[in-house]
């Protein structure tokens, strides 16, 4: 069995000269980053005091669930061929909050909006988003249903 490793680094930036001495004192930024790539401007939700110009953890995660899927439907319709011209995906993940401050995402809908040139099939496009999710690294690996709603429009 093949196992892959990947490494990130977040560094927090966001002391404000007091360090964490009260729960307004700091700031939320921090950076994010992994080898040879760009740095990410990352912050919290601003419900949680974040500044909303930057990424939050929540919305990583629900892009990485969309960029795993979108990467996974390629390939399947790439080796069944389904010639696919574009693909965009809005995305949105429902997190619930809990009483005591934690919480939980609950799924994320994925809705791929999917160009395919007039030669392939397009009942095959749309069930090879059932493939693609199975092939889902993130979608294996998360506790919450992930969905699509495929909307699928030939050339």
């Amino acid at each position: 069995m093949k196992t892959h490793s990947y490494e990130t680094r977040v560094v927090w930036t966001g002391n404000s000269g007091s360090g964490t001495s009260s729960y307004r004192a700091y700031s939320r930024n921090h950076e994010i980053s992994a080898p040879n790539k760009p740095v990410l401007a990352g912050s919290s939700d601003p419900v949680f005091r974040g500044d909303p110009n930057r990424y939050n953890p929540e919305e990583l995660l629900v892009a990485s669930a969309s960029a795993c899927h979108m990467l996974s439907y390629l390939h399947v319709c790439a080796v069944n061929h389904v010639n696919v011209i574009s693909y965009t995906d809005t995305a949105q993940g429902i997190m619930q909050e809990n009483e005591d401050g934690g919480g939980h995402f609950t799924e994320i809908l994925l809705r791929p909006a999917v160009r395919i040139s007039k030669d392939s099939d397009p009942a095959l496009a749309a069930r090879l988003h059932a493939d693609a999710h199975r092939n889902c690294f993130i979608a294996s690996s998360v506790r919450f249903p992930i969905k699509a709603e495929p909307q699928i429009t030939v050339e």
